[in-house]
């Protein structure tokens, strides 16, 4: 059997090693360990933070293994290393975001109907607001915006409403890719927890494996095919070491939260983003921001009478890594969006009864980077990025050719369908005599008949 190593267990990987094992046998390859929730109280945080001993976002990993947060120019980049990669951290939001693959010409209907028919998607959780989130409803609708709930993956029917939904559902409620990871391991897929990927070993023009490192041990993992969906980040440092292209085109989603003081809101302990408003470039939903309480030495150590609302922008593309160094920056349109975003918050805020002298913003943070493997046009049939050697393949946001400025998980799940369907078609041990018959066809010899395209757009 031809042998496959996936880089990375997030949305990507994950979806990529359930679909090929047992065409292929598949090796996940997680720079990270298990996964575990944050266990530390909210009352334990308010005593650190009044404490002052949380003096560096950095230091979170300290605390919570799993997430990162790397520094870089305007803003902190956060990410997640664990099995199930950033998908863990998430809100479990479950909205489609695939319009800029679109006008490319990428139809992905067939891949977000397989989705929404297998992953527990919905809206029921409308029904369990707390009195916070439905007078930030009727604020945004008295505003004269077009709030609509946000679909949620996961069993919100047995929510218990925590709050901690980006610091690891203790209950297992909210969806993350350690079910497909799961899945593909029951089908026989080995992972392989704590190994950092540094390269690819190229033979000839294509690929032979990976190299990897455990704290002082090295080992290659040969592999027929490598899919790397280490994420924005992770996959382009990866090609940097390998001496492979990307763009220098780095997006990050940045999220500001503005908020407010309010006594008794609990919004630390509501769904967070359960509904959302889109506008040109950015998005808004309600939100606490953990981030933020925890590091903003500005913010008020009482998380229950903190209310705020998230910005989610889509920003421009201007930014690269070199080997662990972030550099992205904010452009002036981006800021000017930010200040557009800011005030539509801040009349939320007051519509609900939070003077502007009660109002604060947060810490300027993003957890989507992507962008530096972007897909072109000449990319949108074999969704395999120019340059890169036949039998290495990208599965991550890295694809993406513009910033979504919205939640992006279920888009790269179908865009990771997609590929994993070219995989197959090309690698796998029957491909050869598929490609056979294909070529006969194209030479009249199968049937006489005019070939039809076999690629779906």
């Amino acid at each position: 059997m031809k042998t496959a190593v996936v880089v990375g267990s997030g949305a990507g990987g994950a979806t990529v090693a359930r679909e090929l094992q047992g065409a292929f046998q598949v090796t996940v390859l997680e720079a990270g360990g298990r996964f575990e929730p944050y266990g530390m109280s909210l009352g334990t945080m308010q005593r650190l933070k009044r404490a002052r001993l949380l003096v560096s976002p950095r230091l979170i990993r300290v605390f919570f293994p799993p997430m990162r947060v790397a520094a870089t120019g305007d803003m902190l980049v956060v990410s997640g290393r664990a099995v199930g990669g950033t998908t863990t951290l998430s809100t479990g939001n479950a909205v489609r975001a695939d319009s800029a693959l679109r006008a490319m010409g990428i139809n992905l209907d067939d891949e977000f109907r397989r989705l929404y028919g297998e992953l527990p998607i919905g809206t029921g959780h409308q029904a369990r607001w707390r009195p916070i989130t439905r007078r930030l409803w009727s604020a945004f609708k008295g505003a004269g915006l077009s709030p609509q709930p946000m679909p949620k993956v996961g069993e919100y029917h047995e929510c218990v409403q925590c709050g901690r939904c980006v610091l690891g559902c203790p209950r297992g409620v909210k969806w993350d890719s350690r079910r497909l990871i799961a899945q593909a391991q029951t089908a026989g897929a080995e992972l392989h927890t704590g190994w950092f990927v540094t390269r690819v070993q190229r033979h000839g023009g294509e690929v032979s494996g990976v190299w990897a490192r455990r704290g002082p041990l090295w080992r290659f993992f040969p592999a027929d095919v490598v899919v790397l969906a280490a994420g924005g980040l992770g996959t382009p440092a990866i090609l940097q070491r390998s001496g492979l292209p990307f763009e220098k085109r780095l997006f990050v989603d940045p999220v500001l939260c503005v908020a407010g003081l309010q006594e008794g809101v609990a919004q630390c302990e509501e769904l967070p983003m359960p509904f959302y408003t889109s506008h040109d470039g950015f998005m808004l939903s309600p939100y606490f921001d953990f981030v933020s309480f925890l590091f903003d030495p500005s913010w008020p150590s009482g998380a229950r009478g903190i209310v705020g609302v998230m910005i989610k922008l889509a920003d421009t593309p201007t930014g690269s890594i070199d080997g662990t160094r972030i550099d992205k920056r904010l452009s002036s349109r981006d800021m000017g969006r930010l200040d557009e975003a800011g005030d539509i918050c801040s009349e939320v805020l007051e519509r609900i009864g939070v003077a502007p002298g009660h109002q604060f913003r947060g810490l300027l943070n993003a957890g989507h980077p992507g962008g530096m493997v972007r897909l072109t046009g000449g990319d949108t049939a074999t969704l395999h990025p120019a340059g890169l050697p036949p039998n290495l393949f990208v599965a991550d946001a890295s694809l993406f050719p513009t910033s979504l400025g919205a939640p992006p998980i279920m888009t790269i799940m179908a865009l990771s369908l997609r590929i994993s369907g070219r995989i197959s078609a090309q690698h796998s041990p029957t491909a050869k005599g598929r490609r056979a018959a294909s070529e006969a066809r194209e030479n009249g010899l199968a049937s006489g008949h005019e070939p039809r395209s076999s690629i779906s757009q």
